[in-house]
């Protein structure tokens, strides 16, 4: 595949750098992280009126109707300033499977509010014990529609969501339902993360789902498809934390000095700044192949955990290293450093950390794949 984006693509990421640039840096970050729901909405509000949280939702919705690569390249771009926005909650495990499995009407009803900012949506697809694959609680038929009750844990963006993606086991099939927030029975508990978001545990108790919440399809191929797609959007941020990460590394080494002489000039330092300029480059080109393959509709089995892999066995070096260069200022937990050490070390281990998918990875290579 050609890795150069085209013109479009780059204009793409340049709009997406040019408002979160303006709009997010380290001090407005922080003001975020002390508010109660940690929601940047006013970024949110610009990116919707720049078309850049529907990038994928078809143009009829409201949505700019573009792909998987497209969407990596505004999430990369939300890495590099480590905005507060459920943006790969929205995007990935809430509105893509609307868009690929959801009736006329649940995408009349869900998707041109994604587009313009009002909705935002995620995905209940962990199960407790923290497995990679999506628990289904089964519902107990009531008359034409079910009762699900089950618990759900680590869901990103649940305390600010309208809607999310409830897999449910219904007549002895696995389904996926789209259930609203604020629907009797279901609770949410919020819990601070690594990086400071807030993410919750669901409590269903006989949450009622009609035939008309369920999305179209097999329950295990939308939550295999969801799930590789939002592992790829993992990646995407990682990759624009370690960018940035490296820049201000970069910058920081070439102007601070040590004995008379920028701590860039030190051979040791050096090596251990290209290195990391390496690893991220590698976390660009894995990225790429997998989405691109995902758009394509191609065999993704290899793809997506060799990309998840590097996100995040090469992502902690990273960060490690970057924070490492920084020295004495890089044990500073307010300093922007410190937060892109804070994002990577969640995301890495979000979806399955490195030794899930080296798993993985051998498993399909084993079989033949």
């Amino acid at each position: 595949m050609d890795f150069d984006l085209s013109d479009d693509q780059q204009a793409l990421a340049d709009l997406a750098g040019s408002i979160l640039g303006d709009l997010s840096d380290a001090e407005r970050v922080g003001k975020v992280e002390s508010t109660g729901d940690r929601f940047d909405r006013k970024l949110w509000e610009a990116l919707a009126d720049a078309g850049l949280v529907g990038v994928t939702i078809p143009g009829e919705y409201g949505g700019l109707g573009l792909g998987i690569v497209e969407l990596c390249l505004v999430l990369e771009q939300q890495g590099r300033r480590v905005a507060p926005i459920p943006l790969l909650a929205t995007t990935a495990l809430g509105a893509s499977a609307v868009v690929r499995y959801g009736t006329a009407d649940q995408r009349r009803r869900w998707l041109p509010g994604v587009a313009d900012g009002s909705l935002v949506l995620t995905g209940a697809w962990t199960d407790p014990a923290g497995g990679g694959d999506p628990l289904f609680p089964a519902g107990e038929a009531e008359g034409a529609h079910w009762r699900v009750s089950g618990t759900k844990v680590g869901i990103p963006a649940a305390g600010v969501a309208d809607a999310l993606l409830l897999p449910v086991a219904v007549d002895g099939e696995h389904r996926v339902a789209v259930v609203a927030t604020d629907a009797p029975g279901l609770a949410v508990t919020l819990h601070e993360t690594t990086n400071r978001e807030l993410h919750g545990t669901l409590d269903l108790d006989g949450v009622v789902v009609r035939a008309d919440d369920l999305l179209d399809g097999d329950g295990d191929e939308i939550g295999g498809f969801v799930l590789d797609l939002a592992r790829v959007g993992t990646c995407a941020l990682v990759l624009g934390c370690c960018e940035e990460a490296v820049t201000l590394t970069a910058a920081h080494v070439s102007e601070r000095e040590q004995f008379g002489r920028p701590l860039s000039t030190n051979q040791g330092v050096a090596l251990r700044a290209a290195d990391a300029y390496i690893d991220t480059d590698c976390i660009r080109v894995t990225l790429q192949q997998a989405a691109w393959r995902l758009d394509e509709g191609l065999d993704v089995s290899t793809a997506v955990p060799v990309a998840k892999w590097w996100a995040a066995e090469a992502g902690q070096r990273v960060v490690l290293a970057t924070q490492h260069l920084h020295g004495g200022t890089g044990a500073d937990v307010s300093h922007p450093i410190h937060r892109y050490f804070l994002w990577v070390s969640q995301l890495a281990d979000t979806l399955g950390g490195a030794g899930t998918h080296l798993a993985r990875l051998g498993t399909v290579i084993a079989a033949g794949g």
